[in-house]
């Protein structure tokens, strides 16, 4: 892949996951929670991750997450959401 196509494909899945913020603060407004619970959200999407991958190896149970770019995704606007309260935090202080 070229340098240019690579950069493409970055800046399409960043998209992705700022799309995934916008509709999650629109789901649930801004959140703002304690580490433990923003790992226990975290973690919680990486468990459907696994179920996803699992899928794909023909492991699992018909109820697991079936579409691992759509939980990656998932995991990286998490992920996103807790670096904007830690950025806000040290701001703050």
């Amino acid at each position: 892949m070229m340098h240019e196509e690579y950069e493409e494909l970055m800046n399409e899945i960043n998209k992705e996951v700022y799309l995934e913020r916008i509709r999650q603060n629109e789901k649930w407004g801004i959140q703002r929670h304690t580490y433990g619970a923003w790992l226990a959200i975290l973690v919680e999407e990486v468990g459907e991750v696994a179920q996803a991958m699992q899928k794909n190896w023909g492991w699992g149970k018909p109820t697991d997450a079936q579409n691992l770019y759509k939980e990656l995704i998932h995991v990286a606007a998490v992920a996103s959401a807790i670096a904007e309260q830690v950025r806000e935090e040290s701001e703050i202080s």
